[in-house]
């Protein structure tokens, strides 16, 4: 199966399509955008020739031939093209009897339009002219969700990222040679020759060659792994070293890859059903208008002004979606969002802002997380009558022709030694064993248990002790071989990051627990765990399980957010309240989180707890403003207090709604105060 269709075959192609469900169905980003920037330039001229809009500035609009039918012929077009996806949601919202912020606005836009032609025919002699406030009402309520769905991420770029990491074609083992066909074309018992550097296009057992291995886009380690005849290797994973043939056990749907994507779109489903306040506080106010503008129509008619009962229903429904609710929360995600950005977080999903302020536990994944990704000499015992610097100088002789980051790592901690450099001849990588040269004229290697068994050299007495202790802690050790005798031994652990030890401080201050879950050997979780104080440990967890550690978490009453940077980490970081994506990560980690660290910082976690409880303040404040000025002026608009002489006018109304929509802009610009650089969190 091609993986370019694999799993995503009947999701619709453009490239800014949201969920399929709620407020935003069948709509697109460019769709929002495109209809706000024409619905406001065809909004100017509707204001401009208002007769209300001249009345309240001093001004008299000009006059000719057809200049009175500027702002009904644009306004319909406004109402009917900038509308659509309005009066579409609300059509759909009650046909689920579920109203919410379309209905609402659905409900104003059309009361208006209708209001406005009665008055424009000169029927029944209504004062209604509310062309400009159709117009800017339509305008803002796209601009709101324009910004509102920049700040949605795309469930489906996690699977195409997963995807991505299959070849497009492969080498087919045949008669007298290779072919190259497309995965597609692959079945199960076919021979593929994968080559140096190249990834597997299948799953499949090795049948002929060995090599190192990346499976870190499977595992999430860093480490490659040795594979040989007779072993297993799964599709995406990385030949570092030597060619393969490989006997192809599992194609398309049935490949491990398939099966982590399939996780992850189950994932990414049950946590996409999560309503928006706006939709609540509009559902509230939907009611609110309806029943104020029916008893405001029948007492009027009671007291007998037929005419005074319509002006001040109408007025009531159309003032009763504010333009402040259709931007108190788009308008706090957009700042949230630029904020954050500066200090390194990149906010893909609005509902992960909200839920972090409710966060119980951060499941950190260890590798390429907490740790660096990356071997690191934590350890350098030498036998009798050999130093250690002059033991890392003979090592990072031996190491200097090779690419293996290993070999990098040793060759590092030579130079910090300040030792001279010793130059090697006759480089020679032994795979999966080691690495030998010639240096001074001598033999010299360096490897694994695998080398020394090949020699038959034995550890020297005195350095046995240290490397016990290495190994109970789960280092990887790696034997220094001259003429034949083991001299030394060099211990390479994932170096922790000296800002993980400061975020997990931090995190358990403001009372959220701190967990960690990687798929290494029990030893190696404990002793990083120990290092960094961390609560819980999981060790030992085959991908799958990252994402059923999480949901165990959940059933224990939990909030949970997931923090990662592989494939494997793609299901947990997905079914998590919050995931968050290591910015050095895979692609797929990224799509597939709802926050991304854009570098590797992760008190950068800090940053958008403290920024969810700021910007959720702000939210419910601008949503008390909006659903406040209602509360007051739509019993005003319906001439409660008209016995007093006071009456809303529908002008004066729609002014207070565009100054309350001034009020919530300045009040979600305050959140550009709050300081999130993470190297200042505490």
């Amino acid at each position: 199966m091609d993986h370019t269709s694999m799993g995503h075959a009947d999701m619709d192609h453009d490239d800014h399509a949201v969920h399929s469900a709620g407020q935003h169905a069948g709509h697109s980003t460019a769709m929002f955008k495109n209809r706000f920037w024409l619905t406001l330039i065809l909004s100017i001229p509707v204001v401009f020739f208002s007769p209300m809009v001249g009345h309240l500035l001093g001004y008299t609009p000009p006059q000719f031939v057809g200049s009175t039918w500027i702002a009904p012929l644009l306004g319909s077009f406004i109402f009917f093209y900038g509308g659509q996806p309005f009066l579409k949601g609300g059509w759909q919202e009650i046909k689920s009897r579920q109203p919410g912020m379309m209905l609402l606005i659905s409900m104003a836009i059309t009361v208006a339009f209708i209001a406005s032609w009665v008055t424009s025919l000169g029927i029944g002699g209504f004062e209604l002219d509310f062309w400009w406030e159709l117009a800017l009402l339509v305008a803002i309520m796209l601009l709101g969700h324009w910004i509102e769905m920049r700040a949605l991420g795309s469930a489906r770029g996690a699977l195409d990222a997963l995807a991505a990491l299959l070849p497009d074609e492969a080498e087919r083992v045949v008669d007298g040679g290779t072919e190259t066909i497309s995965i597609a074309e692959l079945k199960a018992d076919d021979v593929v020759l994968v080559r140096s550097g190249a990834r597997m296009p299948a799953d499949g057992t090795i049948t002929d060659g060995s090599a190192e291995i990346d499976e870190s886009m499977i595992t999430g380690e860093s480490k490659t792994v040795p594979r040989t005849v007779g072993d297993s290797v799964v599709a995406g994973t990385v030949a570092t070293d030597n060619s393969l043939r490989v006997k192809v056990t599992a194609v398309g749907d049935d490949t491990a890859l398939a099966g982590i994507q399939r996780l992850v779109a189950e994932a990414q489903l049950s946590t996409s059903r999560a309503q928006a306040l706006a939709d609540r506080a509009a559902a509230f106010l939907f009611y609110f208008a309806v029943g104020a503008g029916v008893i405001t129509f029948i007492v009027w008619s009671l007291l007998g002004s037929i005419p005074e009962a319509v002006t001040r229903t109408v007025t009531v429904l159309v003032i009763a979606c504010p333009h402040a609710l259709g931007l108190a929360i788009p308008l706090v995600i957009a700042i949230s969002t630029e904020r954050a950005a500066r200090a390194g977080v990149l906010i893909k999903n609005r509902m992960a802002l909200e839920r972090m302020r409710t966060i119980d536990v951060v499941l950190f994944d260890k590798t390429g997380t907490l740790t660096k990704g990356e071997p690191n000499v934590t350890g350098v015992v030498a036998a009798d009558g050999v130093t250690t610097d002059e033991l890392l100088a003979l090592a990072a002789a031996v190491e200097s022709d090779s690419e293996h980051p290993v070999a990098r790592a040793i060759i590092a901690a030579a130079k910090q030694t300040g030792y001279p450099s010793v130059a090697a001849s006759d480089f020679e990588s032994l795979t999966g064993r080691g690495v030998q040269a010639t240096v001074n004229g001598t033999k010299a290697a360096v490897g694994g248990p695998a080398l020394l068994a090949e020699l038959g050299a034995a550890e020297p007495a005195g350095i046995m002790d240290t490397t016990t202790s290495w190994k109970e802690r789960g280092a990887s050790i790696l034997h220094v071989v001259r003429d034949g005798a083991i001299i030394g031994a060099v211990a390479l652990e994932d170096a922790v990051r000296e800002e993980s030890r400061q975020a997990i401080q931090a995190l358990q201050n403001r009372g959220i627990k701190v967990a960690m879950i990687t798929g290494d050997a029990r030893q190696v979780a404990t002793a990083v765990a120990a290092e960094l104080h961390i609560d819980e440990v999981f060790a030992e967890v085959l991908p799958q399980d990252k994402d059923q550690k999480v949901a165990e978490l959940q059933a224990r009453g939990l909030k949970v957010a997931m923090v990662g940077d592989g494939v494997n980490d793609a299901p947990a970081l997905a079914r998590a309240e919050v995931g968050i994506a290591i910015g050095a990560g895979t692609d797929v980690a990224m799509e597939s989180a709802g926050v991304v660290l854009a570098g590797n910082d992760p008190r950068a976690v800090l940053s958008m707890v403290d920024l969810s409880h700021a910007s959720y303040r702000k939210m419910w404040q601008n949503l008390v403003w909006a659903t406040g000025y209602n509360i007051i002026s739509v019993p005003l608009a319906a001439g409660v207090l008209a016995f007093a002489g006071i009456v809303l006018s529908p002008a004066a109304g729609a002014v207070l709604m565009s100054l309350s929509t001034i009020v919530v802009a300045l009040n979600a610009q305050l959140l550009r105060r709050l300081k999130l650089n993470p190297a200042d969190v505490r």
